[in-house]
């Protein structure tokens, strides 16, 4: 039986989200609680994953900080495409003023970078989780709005769509039964795309201490805390590292379309 990189990649985030999700059920560490009498000890069969430079369990710890980065990076997600698929559906079958001026929105959220737009809106309230949601959010919903204004837009006068419309069926009925199914595939590839977009804002940020700051457990942040320990304890650095590059390539491998 031949293994297709997408099933490769649905088994690494299944992994990745046990660890993340499950594990607290079973193991009731505290990611914060400190033991400097530990700091800096190699993983053991006790504590798989060691501890960091504040005694710190890197078990507990790495999977709040998936956590954190899945959680957040979904809820970024889940706003953009509300937004920017309502966005396009809108702008695609009223057209006209409306459609320009939804346009125009969004070349307004693309005229800065998105990380310098995200880190203006953390300059107005620092240390604020939600601006960071809504400054990645701002980033995200513009590729939703154009891929689903572009998709749906030559569907909009399609013969079926009109005869539906004469007919007399509802507007839910005709996005349901003519819109949707040309929507969903290519909404599915721009949301892991953009999942994976998000997930890597959130470390970058975490990164430079924006958003995010000490002793949350964050997949940038703890690169940053742990890069000083990097020849001292390699192995504390290369966790945090590990984890984002396997949630990544998770999420491109499912993104993958496998040759026939």
């Amino acid at each position: 039986m031949n293994i297709t990189s997408r099933q490769i990649g649905l088994l690494l985030l299944a992994v990745l989200l046990s660890y993340a999700f499950v594990l607290p059920l079973f193991h009731h560490g505290d990611p914060l609680q400190q033991a400097l009498l530990n700091m800096l000890q190699a993983p053991s069969p006790a504590h798989l994953l060691g501890f960091d430079h504040l005694g710190r369990d890197m078990l507990p710890r790495l999977s709040a900080a998936l956590r954190l980065s899945l959680g957040l990076a979904a809820l970024c997600v889940i706003s953009a495409i509300c937004a920017g698929v309502l966005a396009g559906v809108v702008s695609a079958i009223y057209g006209g003023a409306l459609d320009r001026l939804l346009g125009m929105l969004g070349d307004m959220c693309l005229a800065l970078p998105g990380l310098l737009l995200v880190l203006l809106l953390a300059a107005i309230a620092p240390d604020s989780p939600q601006m960071l949601w809504l400054g990645i959010s701002l980033v995200l919903w513009v590729e939703f709005f154009r891929v689903t204004r572009a998709t749906l837009r030559p569907l909009v006068q399609s013969p079926g769509m009109q005869a539906s419309k004469l007919l007399g069926f509802s507007a839910y009925y005709r996005f349901r039964r003519h819109l949707w199914p040309a929507l969903a595939p290519v909404l599915l590839t721009v949301a892991l795309f953009s999942f994976s977009s998000a997930i890597m804002a959130v470390s970058a940020l975490g990164f430079i201490s924006v958003g995010v700051r000490p002793p949350t457990p964050e997949l940038g942040l703890m690169m940053t805390e742990l890069l000083p320990f990097a020849w001292e304890a390699p192995w504390l650095l290369l966790q945090p590292v590990a984890a984002l590059f396997l949630l990544l390539i998770s999420l491109n491998l499912l993104m993958k379309k496998d040759r026939v």
